[in-house]
């Protein structure tokens, strides 16, 4: 039989061989066994968010010596109606990491929630000390978590964009270094707060969307051996958005979900309805909510191109384009006007300043199957743009690349259609990075820190967007200096209780 989308702890518990067992208390100095680092070494990680991405992250981050997780948040408790990019992906990287492949069996659906997270730490690392073990705690609200769990050194934020900046500030005010996936914050202000919380109280903090990719290293190589000219654009360009989309909000009554605590999800947004067309993989499309497909992906092409290049001042203006609809009124077709969610495809245009290497200059992004005109010398040799991609053009030549800066290729005079580059692709992602130094009590290179230029820039785009207009952005001040009225969408109206 079937089991409901909603199905209890109880009965989720039942269908699980790992979680079957009567587990134990074993206190947390007995992890690590033959093979692994010292538990005095670790570093003990609360997880704050276990949806989808929480879940498939968390499979590969367990599995690192140098960590244990001892506490898990979510305000959904279980259930199996989440969204996720194949039915049994997350399932699988459960089996996979517990090395049992009967986990989830009888579960219809797409399983997350804190019971998920934390029966899957309790049996990993049940299954790594070879005894029963019940140590992970779980919790609904991650200020609850921040009050009670004070042996924690760091957590890992991997809920919706807008509680970003709220679980993070209120970390680091607890003496917490904090992991989290981009973007920092989904609204300018929350941002720049952040980024500050983080140079006052001295955490330590890494965002995901850090890392070291060869290409970057080969594309600076090229400009400053002057190949392409004077660097006059960037272009960059994504498939996203690759999840549901809406243009309004929803009208129509739904009831909460048993053991979904939906205030706790919605934290500092003002009051509303709960909706599933809110929750779980499609939040990022609504601007109380997300930050949009740029703020989705554009931190993975840009922020290691901008590290690599030494762009370290963000966009001064931003002029952006998004999709338009229509709908029908008594027979009568009208436009949407969409005021609540990103459009299902934009191009924005930032212009640059002069950087301490590179003089002014524009970056174009795209998404939803948006992308620029592909170039002559592509055209001419039959080749067409890939639906993920970036572009460098100088009044000298072009680099085309992967949407990452991978596999560049140098187009100049004489190179007709693209010259490959003759070196070998690196992508250097690894956790290690900043569990040493959170260990350590340094810098990451992905700290907070260093992203304000990225973080700023995409944030501008949001703002144009919903401005409509070209705006122009006075980055000491945070504040839009040519449309007034813009300055509102820098920052958001908060529900009492959750002011930043």
């Amino acid at each position: 039989m079937k089991q409901n989308k909603n199905i209890s702890r109880r009965k989720f518990i039942g269908t699980t061989a790992a979680a079957s067992m009567a587990f134990s208390i074993v206190p947390r100095h007995v992890i690590g066994g033959p093979g692994h680092v010292a538990p005095s070494d670790q570093l003990s990680i609360a997880y704050i968010g276990c949806g989808t991405q929480g879940m498939r992250e968390m499979t590969e981050l367990i599995q690192n010596p140098q960590l244990r997780i001892v506490s898990v948040c979510d305000p959904n408790k279980f259930s199996t109606n989440y969204i996720d990019w194949s039915i049994n992906g997350i399932r699988d990287n459960i089996r996979q990491a517990l090395q049992d492949p009967s986990w989830g069996e009888g579960l219809d659906g797409i399983p997350g929630g804190r019971d998920v997270g934390q029966q899957f730490v309790d049996a990993y690392y049940g299954k790594q000390l070879g005894k029963k073990y019940k140590g992970c705690s779980s919790y609904a609200d991650f200020r609850e978590l921040l009050e009670t769990e004070k042996d924690i050194d760091a957590v890992k934020v991997m809920t919706p964009d807008h509680l970003h900046a709220t679980i993070s500030v209120a970390a680091m005010k607890k003496g917490k270094h904090v992991v989290i996936h981009k973007p920092i914050a989904n609204r300018m202000n929350e941002a720049k707060l952040t980024m500050e919380t983080a140079r006052t109280t001295g955490a330590r903090t890494h965002l995901l969307a850090w890392s070291q990719r060869s290409g970057n290293a080969l594309v600076k190589k090229w400009i400053q051996e002057g190949a392409i000219g004077t660097l006059k654009e960037i272009h960059n360009w994504s498939n996203r958005p690759v999840w549901q989309q809406w243009t309004s909000n929803p009208t129509e009554t739904v009831p909460i979900p048993r053991d979904f605590d939906w205030d706790l999800w919605l934290g500092p947004v003002p009051e509303r309805p709960y909706h599933p067309n809110y929750t779980h993989a499609v939040f990022r499309g609504w601007y109380d909510f997300g930050g949009g497909s740029i703020a989705d992906m554009g931190h993975y092409s840009l922020w290691p191109l901008f590290m690599s290049l030494g762009i370290e001042t963000p966009a001064y203006s931003a002029e952006a384009r998004g999709t338009t609809t229509s709908t029908t009124i008594g027979q009568v077709s009208r436009g949407v006007n969409n005021t609540v969610a990103f459009p299902y495809s934009c191009t924005v245009r930032f212009r640059f300043g002069a950087q301490k290497e590179l003089p002014p200059f524009d970056l174009y992004w795209y998404d939803g199957g948006m992308r620029p005109h592909t170039p002559d010398e592509w055209a001419d040799a039959g080749k067409s743009l890939p639906r993920e991609g970036m572009m460098l053009v100088g009044d000298k030549g072009k680099i085309m690349a992967g949407f990452n800066c991978e596999n560049p290729e140098l187009i100049t005079e004489g190179t007709g259609s693209g010259k490959p580059a003759d070196y070998t692709e690196k992508t250097d992602r690894s956790d290690d990075h900043w569990i040493r130094a959170f260990k350590n009590n340094t810098e990451s290179p992905g700290s907070f820190l260093r992203a304000g230029a990225v973080t700023e820039t995409i944030l501008l785009g949001a703002v144009a967007l919903r401005a409509r207009e070209r705006v122009v952005y006075d980055t000491e001040k945070m504040q839009i200096t040519n449309v007034a009225e813009a300055n509102q969408f820098l920052t958001r109206e908060y529900r009492k209780g959750w002011e930043l």
